[in-house]
């Protein structure tokens, strides 16, 4: 045993005897409860095969060969940054590798010593990190709470800037986008929204849906969700990408995307144009699914209209008991356990999705209700 493994071994131990020890499971043939893939872009024929016939034209190229400034840039990730800025009616965007790297890379640099980050306390983990990067003040705020948001406001310093989801993950309910921009114009605060679990399923996101765009500093969109592909892009001025491509960490030194995903992601873009059917039955499931739903004295599902539903199942063991039971009938859902979310707010995260059927929703609740 190497010196460093027995203090790992100690640390798993007591993530064991405390219940919270995750472990890698297999995707199941059961019926999709879990995944991202809201649209079925991920398993669309239709979009694999016109990604295959663009791909076949295309210059024969495996990987990109380094980083973005050094062998790895190309005309097709120039052309596929120009088409999504037009897409996200923006002057300029910049690929990175993942939704991960771009939160990462966009909230370690821009904010310097003398800045403060104001935050909700329910954005995602890759902001969090992001900000533990810098040297900047930083401070939380109540969740989707826009009074707590301006007492922060009030006593913020030097660049301000306020970091939402347009959707979030966990609790799947909607940002305050129009109430928070109006505040970040009112304090002079620089607006950041993560719009990943938005895009795809409320067409380009839901601050273009509110005509807000040219008021937020900078969006986030990723493509491993309802685009079913990979990758993510940050959306804003020609200044901001400069500055990116001179400070962000996770672009600077990384291997850029490849060829084939620099296609994956046009097509699903232009797939995503002629499926309007496909988001139509998205939101006919959502609508469905929760006039279904029945409370019960001890748990509870929070009011959400996009595609996450959450049942709070207070406690590891019971919430993986309630799965566990669920699964049995051939339906992959997930416990999402503490600590990636508070204690006693356990949950079974519910994705619906545009090719669930009613009777598979049916068979989901009717399950989940016989053990309320």
């Amino acid at each position: 045993m190497f010196p460093a493994e027995k203090a790992l071994s100690n640390a798993l131990q007591k993530r064991e005897e405390q219940d919270l020890l995750r472990k890698l499971s297999l995707v199941t043939k059961s019926i999709d409860f879990t995944s991202n893939d809201y649209l079925g872009f991920a398993r669309s024929v239709e979009l694999y095969e016109m990604i295959e016939d663009k791909i076949a034209k295309s210059e024969k190229r495996l990987g990109s060969g380094g980083s973005r400034l050094l062998s790895g840039n190309s005309k097709e990730a120039e052309e596929l940054e120009s088409f999504l800025a037009k897409q996200h009616n923006s002057a300029a965007a910049l690929l990175f590798n993942s939704g991960y790297d771009a939160n990462v890379g966009l909230f370690s640099s821009v904010a310097k010593k003398g800045d403060t980050i104001l935050y909700d306390e329910l954005v995602h983990a890759s902001i969090h990190d992001g900000i533990r990067l810098t040297r900047a003040d930083s401070f939380p705020f109540r969740h989707n709470d826009m009074v707590h948001l301006e007492e922060r406001l009030k006593q913020s310093k030097g660049n301000i800037f306020v970091a939402i989801e347009s959707i979030y993950s966990m609790d799947g309910d909607l940002a305050k986008i129009v109430e928070c921009v109006a505040l970040c114009k009112k304090y002079n605060a620089n607006c950041i929204i993560d719009e990943a679990h938005a895009t795809g399923v409320y067409g380009l996101g839901l601050v273009q849906n509110l005509k807000t765009e040219k008021d937020v500093f900078a969006r986030i969109h990723t493509f491993g969700k309802a685009m079913g592909c990979h990758g993510a892009v940050v959306i804003g001025s020609d200044i901001l990408k400069k500055y990116l491509v001179n400070y962000a960490r996770s672009f600077i030194y990384t291997t850029a995307l490849p060829l084939h995903s620099l296609i994956s992601i046009e097509c699903a873009y232009q797939f995503l144009e002629k499926s309007n059917n496909t988001v139509i039955k998205l939101h006919e499931n959502i609508k469905y699914f929760q006039e279904k739903i029945q409370h019960s004295e001890k748990y509870k599902w929070l009011d959400s209209n996009s595609a996450i539903q959450s049942l709070i199942v207070p406690g590891n063991s019971e919430v993986r008991i309630l799965c566990q039971k669920i699964q049995e009938k051939d339906m992959d859902v997930r416990p999402i356990l503490s600590p990636t979310v508070p204690k006693g707010k356990e949950r079974i995260r519910v994705c619906l999705h545009s090719y669930n059927t009613k009777a598979e929703i049916d068979l989901l609740l009717r399950t989940i209700n016989d053990k309320l």
